[in-house]
């Protein structure tokens, strides 16, 4: 290793690195301004000078890398004066107001220890100031031209909102295609308050309520990409958040939501007393009344009709430890596997179809491939707006030349990146995805010694991908047969290749199949348990792979286990015997429920009738149940219209426990904040029912760690993932001992059920939800940046400044046709109901095609969604509804 001498005391270093690098590793620190670990190396505002023996001149630490033999200096006289002059510059104009009211940003620590707070003499300029922004305050007067925002918004993001205009002493820093912040292309990530040394740019909500006096490390309580973050409090209120800089997963970023969105744990309606109504009226009630009326009631229902005639659904908000005592309280006391979460009406798919063809239903590797791919693959998904950071590094890595597909009926943010944009139309993903299997075994790009050692059905399925040429199925996606060809010479031809897949892959009549699909591409290319390669589901929400994972399943148990095959470990460990009648899942629990079979059902943070299809039918199933407990942090629309308890459970920022992100990572929650009123954590609320009922033993915990040695005695696959490991890092499972550091790559010499990975030759069954005269478009729903599902959280912060409603998007040609404009308010109607919201004229959208957004209760989508459901798990067809 090279050596070198610091300040003379000698040190072996890492060669490449830079002396700024070297001199933190050894715990040493030099002054900088324009310097930041998620950038590249700058050398913009030279505060970093340090003297290396045999140059002429001093160099800047942070772009010179260190070399043997070299001996540096880093605080001579000539050095310190060389950074006063350089301060007292900046510090010329600069405002002297902004040094007194925010001492701790790096600049004016950095004059107060140099003994310059004198030298800000400058005044604060209302021609600089722009206060359009919800979330970000700018003042430029404050601004010392370090380009940090310039730099992390291009290089970590990927917006480039800002730019420098000007040169020299008139250089100034502003959004480059706006007047202002909030009109620019910003996706309010907050990247640039963070990086910005100076204050120029700071959070609204800081400056409002003060700086945080406590940081507590979490885990984001949005989507499944498992962003690690810092929530901090004063006075027991969130007041800021910021990104873990040594995150895994984020590497010291986060989107609008997880840095932005969380007053909802502080919203004026957050309901924080138990409730339970009758006769129309709700009335609060003592936590002991509550928990004694709902275990009574499920005693009695459960007597009077059968186990079989309660539910329970877990939550993809709560923590894997919330959602294990869920299904064990539904397995151990009600004696019913009749619990189910919301991966069914999402990514129950995935898990089935990896599951089977692979052995292992969750992601094949990990979101560092991204950037070890040589191609990437995005089907039926939105990165960066539905998983921001994951989008942001895909784009990243498409503009450092990592090829691009594209498969989706919108032109999404990436299809501007993409050497390819298959804009097919809604329903057709098995013709597209049999298509470019099919020039794949045409064109040579398959992977022979991959098949012949690892896979099985390769002679059957090139037979039946015969009939499924390019031109065939460009006739029914709508897509040009040679972009077809384009998009397989992309895939197959440049190794490693990655598929990234979405809600636009699975919300499907033929969901389960299209995952088969792309799993079919992998397999013929090799790409799968190689570095860069895989297929790699993008899940919806921040727990939704741990609430399967943890056993709310009716056919599987903790870790994802079937059923029979680990009763045995189950029934030994638990002390009680596991029900021996098949569970159902949510939608047959719906049926049940229109049938007059389910006569209980406790829906634990999941707003049911918000979101499941065909809200008429959801209404109809629920109506007559006896029984519906609503376990949340508000009153949704579920309770709002039928519960008849509402039992009020802590947010993610107020109690422990784990996540699961959609890497297979457990990673830990933290809570920030004492319980809020008198609210309680899911995982005591459905412990505290399961004794009421008179069942104490297994039941009986005192944390969520405690539930977590249980989880890992039962689940071997996460045997080794224990809360002092995780206290540093996340962990991905498989990880059989504690000694293991988990796994990153599956499937690298062997699948999960063997040697070996059966293909599937898939046939394509249009779905029965086709377009009439009377209904001539294609309604496809899903989120956007600034919302988040139901709208439980983010419409109760400023996010709805951002975005305040749900829009139906349109092509301009069809509004220009149907003579509507931007902003017009217009009927929605399907054959199942009908709902009002305002149009938005979209160039991402063909002709024929419509998108909407479910965020709101106003708009409540699902009045029109149809109730098509995929054949193998029951998935809703959420992409596919025919409209006019």
């Amino acid at each position: 290793m090279p050596r070198v001498t610091i300040d003379g005391a000698p040190y072996e270093v890492l060669a490449g690195a830079t002396i700024l690098e070297q001199i933190r590793s050894f715990g040493g620190d030099i002054p900088t301004l324009c310097d930041d670990q998620r950038l590249a190396p700058f050398g913009g505002c030279r505060i970093c000078l340090v003297e290396v023996d045999g140059r002429s001149r001093p160099v800047t630490a942070c772009d010179t890398p260190v070399a043997d033999g070299m001996s540096i200096r880093t605080s001579t006289d000539a050095l310190e004066a060389q950074r006063v002059a350089l301060l007292r510059l900046l510090a010329r104009d600069y405002p002297r107001d902004a040094v007194e009211r925010q001492p701790e940003k790096p600049l004016h620590r950095l004059l107060r220890a140099y003994g310059l707070e004198e030298s800000a003499r400058g005044d604060s300029d209302p021609a600089l100031l722009d206060t359009t922004h919800p979330y970000i305050r700018v003042d430029m007067s404050q601004c010392i031209d370090c380009y940090r925002c310039v730099r992390i918004c291009d290089e970590v993001q990927g917006q480039f909102v800002w730019a420098a205009w000007d040169r020299g002493d008139r250089t100034r820093i502003a959004p480059r295609t706006a007047a202002t912040l909030r009109d620019s292309e910003c996706t309010s990530c907050g990247a640039c308050v963070d990086t910005c040394p100076s204050g120029a740019l700071e959070d609204v909500s800081v400056l409002e309520r003060g700086e945080a006096t406590l940081w507590t490390k979490t885990t984001c309580p949005y989507c499944g990409v498992g962003c690690e973050m810092l929530a901090g409090t004063r006075d027991q209120r969130l007041v800021a958040v910021r990104p873990a800089m040594d995150a895994p997963v984020n590497r010291g970023h986060l989107c609008v939501k997880g840095r932005y969105a969380f007053d909802f744990a502080h919203a004026a309606d957050r309901v924080t007393r138990p409730m339970i109504r009758k006769d129309g009226v709700w009335r609060e009630v003592s936590w002991e009344e509550a928990i004694s009326f709902v275990a009574a009631e499920l005693r009695r229902i459960a007597s009077a009709h059968g186990a079989r005639s309660v539910g329970i659904l877990g939550s993809a908000r709560a923590t894997n430890e919330d959602n294990y005592l869920i299904q064990k309280l539904a397995r151990v006391v009600l004696g019913t596997h009749n619990v189910d979460c919301c991966a069914r009406v999402c990514h129950a798919p995935t898990a089935a179809a990896m599951k089977a063809m692979l052995g292992t239903g969750a992601a094949t590797s990990s979101f560092d491939d991204i950037e070890r791919a040589s191609a990437i693959l995005v089907c039926g998904a939105n990165p960066t707006e539905n998983h921001p950071i994951v989008g942001a590094r895909i784009k990243q890595a498409a503009l450092r030349g990592a090829r691009l597909v594209v498969i989706d009926p919108r032109r999404i943010e990436l299809a501007e990146y993409a050497d390819v944009h298959l804009q097919l139309r809604p329903g057709t993903n098995i013709p597209l995805l049999n298509a470019i299997a099919r020039v794949l075994i045409d064109e040579g790009a398959i992977d022979q010694a991959f098949l012949a050692e690892r896979v099985e059905g390769w002679p059957e399925l090139r037979t039946f991908l015969c009939y499924w040429s390019p031109e065939r199925a460009a006739e029914i996606c709508g897509v040009g047969a040679d972009d077809i060809r384009r998009a397989a010479r992309f895939y197959g031809e440049t190794r490693p290749a990655l598929i990234v897949h979405g809600l636009g892959v699975t919300e499907h009549a033929q969901g389960t199949e299209g995952v088969e699909a792309l799993v079919n591409l992998a397999l013929l290319t090799g790409n799968v348990g190689k570095p860069g390669s895989g297929v790699n589901p993008l899940r919806g929400q921040n727990n939704v792979q741990g609430s399967a994972q943890m056993g709310c399943e009716p056919a599987h148990l903790t870790g994802y286990q079937p059923i029979e095959q680990a009763r045995a470990r189950f029934e030994s460990v638990w002390g009680a015997p596991l029900p021996t009648e098949p569970g159902s899942n949510l939608m047959q629990m719906m049926d049940a429920g229109a049938r007059g079979e389910l006569k209980a059902l406790w829906a634990i943070g999941y707003d049911i009738l918000l979101t499941n299809p065909d809200a008429a039918a959801t209404r109809a199933s629920i109506e007559g149940l006896e029984l519906l407990v609503v376990q949340d942090l508000f009153l949704n629309e579920t309770a709002r219209e039928h519960a008849d308890v509402f039992l009020p459970a802590c947010s993610s920022f107020e109690k422990d426990g784990t996540f699961m992100n959609a890497e297979r990572r457990v990673q830990r929650v933290r809570a920030a904040l004492e319980p809020i009123g008198d609210s309680r954590p899911d995982w005591r609320i459905v412990q505290e029912v399961a004794r009421a009922m008179g069942v104490e033993s297994g039941f009986s915990f005192t944390s969520p760690a405690e539930i977590w040695e249980e989880i890992r005695r039962l689940w071997p696959a996460a045997a080794g993932i224990t809360y002092a490991r995780l206290e540093t890092a996340g962990l991905q499972w498989p990880c059989p001992d504690e000694n293991h550091p988990g796994t990153s790559l599956l499937h690298q010499t062997t699948f999960t059920g063997g040697r070996r990975a059966a293909l599937q030759h898939i046939d394509y069954r249009p779905t029965t939800e086709t377009v009439t005269e009377e209904y001539p478009f294609l309604l496809v729903t899903g989120r956007s940046l600034y919302q988040f599902n139901a709208g439980t959280m983010t419409m109760r912060t400023p996010n709805v400044k951002l975005r305040p409603t749900d829009t139906l998007d349109m092509s301009p040609a069809d509004a220009e046709r149907l003579g509507l404009g931007d902003g017009d308010r217009v009927r929605v109607r399907s054959r199942r109901g009908s709902t009002q919201l305002p149009l938005h004229v979209d160039p991402a959208l063909r002709e024929g095609t419509l998108f909407a957004t479910f965020h709101t209760a106003e708009t409540f989508l699902n009045e029109v969604t149809s109730p098509v459901r995929d054949a193998v798990v029951d998935t809703p067809e959420y992409k596919v509804t025919a409209v006019t």
